[in-house]
């Protein structure tokens, strides 16, 4: 849900009583998170994880308690696959608190909680990158169904394996690098040395058979093959799915009920209407941005780009593939096995038109609705939409352009110690935009043009997969992008022609300092304070 919490989103459901409204209207509290009351709570959800782990690691270890036989690379498996779960459990609770203690072993009854101690972000970060390296120097068991694997069967669908040890180590040594963390530059996690982890991370996934996915669909199934790739399940053992590393294994997105168009019988609410902001961002089929910034405070008058091909009065034509497959806007044909039949309509009146009448929360509040892993033919009795993916090789090699372009340049060819190819910053943000049938970037961009071109990249490649909300904090823009986003409010004229108005949504007031962190809940700070003597809790909460 955190779409709705960034500004990729304005949700329907903004004036009922609900952790959406909550969080628009300033009630977030030390006591009180609405992104962790209403859903899993990440401090006990993860720190419970956590302690499974330890208890896991001890026993397995004692010769008292693990009598059974097993078969030592089995037996190791099993403790590398635990490490890479404590290691993801922790990755979650820093990108939220920030560093947090670290606990490696089980507390006992009588543990001392005076000595415990609230960890830095770059301890953590340390924490999990050598818990990750701990997992992947685990003999690997080539021809065996058994142990610490790069390859598993599709029976074997959330067994956790090399891939994703890679994937944790990447993201999590570009967020210690990142301006949130990186403590005014001093931070042992230097670009130079994020780009040879990310770099070697990519690679090895690489080398072992991944590869972005670009199956192109027959059209009556999916716009194009980004789009289906989120409306489809993974396949484990990577036979035609090479891009996915970890997916959920249960939870479909049911984005045709809780984010659907009016028009889906058995929707519930249009949920996360995607901004006006976001739509900005999809280039034009030809590469060129259409829309440059904008002239007001406000957002309502956009700097055209005199240079693309961007209409006014057809704004949503010759976009980036992507945008299609993501974002339903007025005129999308709703059911693509018949084009001739209903289309989605979000103007003043239409089938799925913009709401003004705040009560009911099945109408969009920005004038689009999301698509992206949605199924046209799900609805009641079939709920075919996609599942979340975790991890996915489109963000390692993002990650690894992020860090590439901030330590020697967009274009200056990288190569890492395991032997793979060489790749600039530029050629990875390429192998996303040729996957999805965009054209290259060119060379010779300046840092700072091609960090723009960098983070509309990301924002539009990894929409809406829980990414922004935490990007736009790490990067420390929070000010500049969530106080509140836009829509737009569309006429049908008496001749069937469109006019398009820009609405501003209202201010959410959560874009100051202490937004950047989630508040800890304060009845455990409280706890600390008095063991520890130290105050624990984030700035400003």
């Amino acid at each position: 849900p955190l779409a709705s919490f960034c500004d990729e989103a304005h949700d329907a459901s903004d004036n009922q009583d609900g952790p959406v409204s909550k969080w628009y209207k300033g009630y977030t509290t030390a006591e009180y998170n609405p992104l962790t009351a209403s859903y899993i709570d990440p401090w006990s959800h993860y720190f419970q994880g956590i302690r499974r782990c330890n208890t896991f690691l001890e026993c397995i270890r004692d010769p008292e308690i693990a009598t059974y036989e097993f078969d030592e690379i089995e037996k190791n498996g099993w403790i590398a696959q635990v490490r890479v779960a404590r290691a993801f459990y922790y990755l979650q609770l820093i990108k939220r608190y920030g560093g947090v203690p670290l606990i490696d072993t089980p507390y006992e009854t009588n543990h001392d909680f005076s000595k415990d101690k609230r960890a830095s972000f770059e301890e953590c970060a340390d924490f999990i990158i050598s818990e990750c390296d701990a997992a992947l120097s685990t003999e690997e068991s080539e021809g065996k169904s058994i142990g610490f694997r790069w390859n598993i069967s599709d029976n074997e669908r959330g067994k956790l394996t090399r891939a994703v040890a890679c994937a944790i180590k990447s993201q999590t040594a570009l967020y210690a690098a990142s301006p949130l963390w990186n403590n005014n530059g001093t931070s042992k996690y230097t670009w130079e040395k994020v780009t040879e982890i990310t770099k070697e991370a990519l690679d090895m996934c690489l080398q072992h058979g991944f590869a972005l996915y670009d199956q192109a669909p027959d059209s009556t199934v999916a716009q194009n093959a980004y789009a289906y790739y989120f409306i489809t399940r993974s396949d484990p053992s990577r036979s035609w799915d090479k891009e996915t590393i970890f997916e959920t294994t249960t939870w479909r997105t049911n984005v045709w009920k809780f984010a659907g168009t009016p028009i889906t019988p058995g929707m519930e609410k249009a949920g996360a209407g995607p901004s006006q902001e976001l739509v900005d961002s999809y280039e034009m089929i030809d590469g060129t941005q259409p829309i440059l910034g904008y002239s007001d405070s406000d957002h309502l008058h956009p700097i055209i780009n005199k240079e693309s091909s961007y209409d006014p009065k057809e704004p949503y034509k010759n976009r980036d593939p992507r945008f299609y497959a993501s974002i339903y806007y007025n005129g999308s044909i709703r059911y693509l096995d018949n084009p001739n039949g209903d289309k989605v309509e979000t103007f003043v009146g239409g089938n799925c038109g913009i709401s003004d009448n705040v009560t009911d929360i099945r109408f969009t509040r920005t004038g689009y609705y999301m698509r992206k892993f949605n199924n046209y033919k799900s609805g009641i009795g079939q709920d075919a939409d996609g599942l979340m993916r975790i991890y996915r090789l489109a963000e390692l090699y993002l990650n690894f352009a992020e860090a590439a372009y901030q330590a020697v340049g967009p274009d200056i060819p990288v190569v890492s110690k395991v032997g793979a190819e060489s790749l600039s910053a530029r050629d990875a943000i390429n192998k996303i935009r040729v996957r999805v049938g965009m054209p290259e970037l060119s060379a010779g961009m300046s840092k700072e043009i091609f960090e723009k071109r960098y983070r509309n990249e990301r924002r539009v490649e990894l929409a809406f997969e829980e990414h922004r909300f935490f990007d736009v904090r790490r990067w420390k823009i929070l000010t500049e992008t969530d106080d509140f986003v836009t829509g737009m409010k569309i006429v049908k004229e008496a001749d069937g022609s469109f006019t398009y108005n820009r609405i501003k949504l209202a201010s959410r007031g959560t874009n100051t300092d202490k937004y950047l962190l989630y508040p800890i809940k304060q009845s455990e700070v409280a706890k600390m304070l008095k063991h520890t003597g130290a105050d624990w809790q984030n700035p400003g909460w």
